[in-house]
């Protein structure tokens, strides 16, 4: 007997209050030697990402690792999104061992964590097999992350959906997030982030706004 259909979206689907953002590692030292992804488009998409999470108010997370002393400051690209946040400056290269973000992932009590960050291989693979291990559910934006060659971030990622982790791309984040075009209280946030960060995506809203007055809700 087959299934009935239902207007309604699947449980697999993100929304912004069903997860938690956790953001690693976006910082200077970190990407001097990236080599999976170009620098410049990297840093478009962890501000795509950040943007997203602030505007849907996602409970996020902004982590570093060592920053006064040897890794530098985060993005400010990430940092601009979330004025006066707090980081959560680590010692351990696994994310999910220190104590100050455990704390905060069981504060905010959500049971779904999405990750981006610096390098795939260590500040990605570290807190999303330790996640899974303890039953929660793992997504990982492979565009908002980079690693010392496609080898490495391949493999890194490989590794982690064999373990169950669901992969996403940084545009497929804020549009599942809205989701649907009618939801007009978020619609221009949606497609002014787009046009801001989301490449050549971003160029065709602004040229169909610009020239006829487009609206995907219409």
């Amino acid at each position: 007997m087959a299934p009935t259909a239902t207007p309604t979206p699947g449980d697999l689907l993100l929304s912004p209050t069903d997860h938690t953002l956790v953001m690693i590692d976006f910082q200077s030292q970190m990407s001097f030697a990236t080599k999976s992804i170009d620098a410049t488009v990297l840093r478009n998409n962890a501000a795509l990402v950040a943007n997203a999470a602030a505007g849907f108010k996602v409970s996020t997370i902004l982590t570093t690792v060592a920053e006064k002393s040897f890794s530098g400051p985060m993005f400010e690209e990430i940092t601009d999104a979330f004025p006066g946040q707090a980081l959560l400056d680590r010692t351990s290269m696994n994310t999910w061992e220190d104590a100050a973000v455990i704390d905060e992932i069981n504060r905010i009590g959500k049971s779904r964590i999405v990750l981006s960050g610096l390098w795939t291989s260590v500040c990605i693979v570290g807190p999303a097999l330790s996640a899974l291990s303890q039953g929660f559910e793992v997504y990982v934006i492979a565009d908002a992350c980079g690693d010392i060659s496609d080898e490495a971030h391949e493999r890194a990622m490989e590794r982690m959906v064999q373990a169950g982790a669901r992969p996403m791309t940084s545009l497929q984040y804020i549009l599942e997030l809205q989701r649907d075009w009618a939801r007009t209280e978020t619609y221009d946030m949606t497609t002014g982030i787009a046009k801001k960060f989301g490449g050549a995506y971003g160029l065709g809203i602004i040229y169909a706004k610009s020239m006829f007055g487009a609206s995907e809700g219409h």
